[in-house]
């Protein structure tokens, strides 16, 4: 395992399984990886791989059997998965899970007060930029998430991700309700945020469009991960 001053999360002998039908099914088996700060990755695999368990394992939301995750070199068990959750990291899901009753710019301002973060004191100046980052102007960004696009909503979604002012972002199929445009605009988006943010992105992902525009392409196979040429 690398001991570079650049991993930002560092999985180390995970194992992860359950009872189907009586019998014990091992989905992670020892796996082991490094992910660089400013970087996109994309996680590939087969159905029933267990490619969303272990996105769910490095965010937070589920616990490993065994073997341990580090967030720049602190264990996130002994930091406590709330506070990694809260202060660490943001996530991104297939279904943009926004506040349905909330305006864009609103879903933003409610995750700036749910981080224990330091952030500039005029948050919905800060909430209009970032929407307008991701190419959400402020006419949109002022209207119920409900009455926009899933290509918008995603994009406020992935505003949200970064209001707290995190460094690693979490993408579950990201781009599975959008069509092939849209996607492009989004894999964009991540790719901004990787290069010019410093941010580190990791996505589990169908889409081999997808995974081509990634920085780093990782297989999840045998229950461990293997970087793709």
């Amino acid at each position: 395992m690398s001991e570079n001053n650049n991993v930002i999360l560092s999985l180390k002998d995970l194992h992860y399984g359950y009872i189907d039908g009586g019998f014990k099914r091992e989905i992670l088996k020892g796996l082991s990886y490094d992910f660089q700060e400013g970087t996109f990755y994309t996680i590939l695999g087969p159905s029933g791989s267990g490619k969303t368990t272990l996105l769910s394992i490095m965010a937070g939301l589920d616990k490993q059997e065994s073997g341990n995750v580090f967030y720049r070199g602190e264990d996130i068990d002994k930091m406590g998965l709330y506070q990694y959750r809260r202060n660490k990291i943001g996530v991104v899901f297939q279904s943009y899970n926004l506040i349905s009753y909330l305006t864009g710019v609103e879903n933003i301002m409610l995750a700036m007060t749910e981080t224990d973060n330091k952030l500039p004191p005029n948050h919905k100046e800060l909430a209009y930029a970032l929407l307008n980052m991701v190419g959400i102007v402020n006419t949109k960004a002022d209207r119920l998430v409900t009455k926009l696009s899933g290509g918008e909503q995603q994009r406020i979604a992935i505003a949200r991700a970064i209001a707290a002012n995190v460094d690693l972002i979490f993408a579950d199929e990201p781009t599975g309700n959008l069509d092939s445009e849209t996607e492009q605009e989004v894999i964009r988006l991540f790719q901004m945020l990787a290069e010019k943010y410093g941010k580190t992105v990791i996505a589990v992902t169908h889409s081999n469009e997808v995974s081509k525009l990634s920085d780093h392409r990782v297989l999840l196979k045998g229950g461990v991960l293997h970087d793709i040429a």
